[in-house]
């Protein structure tokens, strides 16, 4: 199953992986509010465990030609409370971080659709497509951050 270009394309999420923890965790770093900081540091600490995962699939491909078993991992759940965008010193630059991260999540979910789509192996199409659902967990998560934000002025998102 493990032929060179579908082994490539594994490393390459895998390095989106590593690519969005990093431009999470720098987000959270940018993001005055402690609600926002929150979300991008558990995003970046999601997609860090994403990169882990697809590390020891490529390495199990590369020394057995085998899929891990992928259990997957659910989102934290939200704070109860919100607070004010109106601490956020620059909401257009966060709504752009947001945007961004948005696309980057539609992106992801993609690209694991297509290595799900790919795979005849029931484990592996079992993996892509639970990372797919997760990738589009994140993508609904700040769709919400985003509407909440730019309409009510508060932090909010749903775990669901």
């Amino acid at each position: 199953m493990s032929t060179p270009s579908f082994l490539d394309a594994v490393r390459v999420v895998k390095e989106n992986e590593r690519i969005a923890s990093a431009s999470y965790a720098d987000a959270a770093r940018k993001i005055s509010d402690s609600m926002g900081k929150q979300l991008f540091q558990q995003l970046s600490e999601f997609e860090k465990f994403h990169y882990e995962q697809l590390t020891a699939l490529e390495t199990s491909l590369v020394e057995k030609g085998d899929f891990i078993n992928y259990e997957g991992k659910e989102f934290p759940t939200p704070p109860l409370f919100e607070i004010k965008a109106a601490q956020e010193p620059d909401k257009k630059s966060v709504m752009t971080i947001i945007s961004e991260a948005i696309d980057l999540e539609k992106q992801t979910e993609k690209a694991y659709i297509d290595l799900a789509a790919q795979t005849t192996d029931p484990q592996g199409y079992k993996m892509f497509s639970r990372l797919s659902e997760e990738e589009h967990n994140h993508y609904r998560i700040l769709s919400e951050a985003y509407w909440t934000l730019n309409n009510l002025g508060t932090w909010s998102w749903s775990r669901l």
